[in-house]
């Protein structure tokens, strides 16, 4: 059996994803925002190992997140679940004085990825909106641009993706692979949305503990257990490591050119 660990896990396919491990078997432990969610996770998944709490908008509580975890002891797999959206809503400036989309869907995975004790596989939340990413960072903080939430979100899933491949580029010893799980009607997409939430939790869990040929998979954007091409640029290491660098700067924290994972 595996340990998991996933991020923004107290609701929506975080949870979902981590109540499907626990019932197959695994360790899973939990993140959550603040410790009232931290509170409703343990109750939600009272058998779960341990619960990670602090804000990933936030370049110091992300750090400090990546401690708790790594207090944890070591991990099988990392789903880097959590995610912001765009409905509704303007621009939101973080603490660190970056757009909260970028902060929470790029940021925080980078600075996670780098900081935990590297797991055999790692698993990033993209979506099929990144293919209307750019591959430019051109204003990635909407500083000076007009806010567009549709379009900061595409860009940061376009990152998030292109990090994903950049990982396993650097890391051939680790799985890494991204996600796409529809458009689904979960807090962050909304009522309106129009695909099966069912099957919605269903690869990331796979990927982070299948055993299966398909699974065992490295630099793949899957949709429902289906490999899918990404964005063409995602693919570029000069698109890869500008986002890396730029990353590096934000953070004072360089991804590792190469690790063993334990």
């Amino acid at each position: 059996m595996a340990r998991i660990f996933i991020t923004g896990s107290t609701d929506g396919l975080g949870l979902m994803a981590a109540q499907l491990l626990l019932r197959q078997g695994h360790t899973v432990a939990l993140h959550a925002r603040n410790n009232p969610r931290a509170r409703d996770a343990h109750a939600a998944l009272p058998d779960n190992a341990g619960v990670a709490v602090g804000d990933l908008s936030s370049i110091a509580r992300t750090r400090d997140v990546a401690t708790q975890v790594n207090d944890l002891g070591t991990f099988d797999a990392v789903i880097h679940n959590a995610g912001v959206g765009y409905y509704g809503r303007g621009r939101v400036e973080t603490e660190d004085g970056l757009s909260d989309v970028f902060a929470v869907n790029v940021l925080a995975p980078y600075l996670l990825t780098t900081l935990i004790t590297p797991p055999r596989r790692v698993v990033y939340l993209s979506s099929g909106m990144h293919h209307s990413g750019e591959a430019t960072l051109r204003d990635p903080q909407w500083a000076t641009r007009p806010w567009q939430g549709s379009q900061a979100y595409s860009e940061s899933k376009f990152h998030v993706t292109a990090l994903m491949l950049a990982v396993a580029r650097r890391w051939p010893e680790v799985l890494s692979n991204a996600v796409d799980p529809g458009w689904v009607p979960t807090k962050m997409g909304g009522s309106g949305a129009t695909d099966d939430l069912r099957p919605a939790p269903v690869t990331q869990a796979w990927l982070a503990v299948g055993n299966d040929a398909a699974a065992l998979v490295t630099g793949r954007y899957f949709h429902h257990q289906q490999p899918r091409p990404p964005h063409p640029a995602t693919q570029s290491p000069e698109v890869q490591d500008q986002l890396l660098k730029y990353c590096a700067d934000l953070t004072g924290v360089e991804l590792p050119t190469a690790v063993s994972a334990d």
